[in-house]
């Protein structure tokens, strides 16, 4: 069994890297050509369930890949950003070069943020009921945090050994649900176009 984790398509803030959490921006331009060029590769691989976060962002990248139907799942939200929402990278980065890099790997959390291993207990939680649900494989629509926190999650990869997903590339675990062993990571961060890791999240 596949989980096919899909990054929605570049957003209005990814242009201005800025940190969007639970806020929400529309798919820019080069978004939505984003999701048209991986909607073939989707297709190939033909999912026979579909779930997306509720945010906007994904919910449009469902769309245009061909699944307006996708069960939409509040708890794929991505990681809430606190008072970081909104911050550009390089604001941040200039101001708490130390924080943020803390941050990435999972060590700070930014005022009335949440927390990346409460974030993680959320997405493996989420994930496993629709995992285990069925012996079918699974899209999922979501956020770079997400995709981070599944390979944390199900392969004990930490995100400082983890490039950020490109927007509008594909990640999939696949499982043997025959034996005990953890799930094996089968691709990460394929598109059609070279993977940008400048990306904000």
């Amino acid at each position: 069994m596949r989980l096919i984790l899909l990054r929605h398509g570049e957003t209005l803030w990814n242009m201005e890297s800025r940190l969007q959490g639970h806020a929400n921006s529309c798919l820019s331009p080069k978004g939505i050509n984003q999701a048209m060029a991986i909607k073939e590769r989707i297709q190939l691989l033909s999912p026979s369930r579909i779930i997306t976060s509720d945010l906007g962002r994904t919910v449009q990248t469902a769309e245009i890949v061909g699944h307006p139907e996708a069960v939409r799942e509040p708890l794929l939200r991505e990681l809430n950003m606190g008072e970081w929402t909104g911050r550009r990278k390089s604001e941040l980065i200039k101001n708490y070069e130390e924080k943020y890099k803390n941050w990435r790997s999972g060590t700070y959390t930014p005022p009335k943020g949440e927390n990346w291993f409460d974030f993680c207990d959320r997405i493996g939680s989420s994930l496993r009921e629709w995992v285990y649900k069925e012996d079918n494989d699974l899209l999922a629509v979501v956020h770079s945090g997400v995709i981070r926190a599944a390979c944390k999650v199900f392969l004990n990869l930490s995100p400082e050994f983890l490039l950020p997903a490109t927007p509008g590339t594909i990640t999939i675990l696949n499982f043997d649900f025959q034996s005990n062993k953890s799930p094996k990571l089968e691709a990460y961060n394929i598109s059609a176009h070279i993977p940008d890791e400048n990306v904000a999240d």
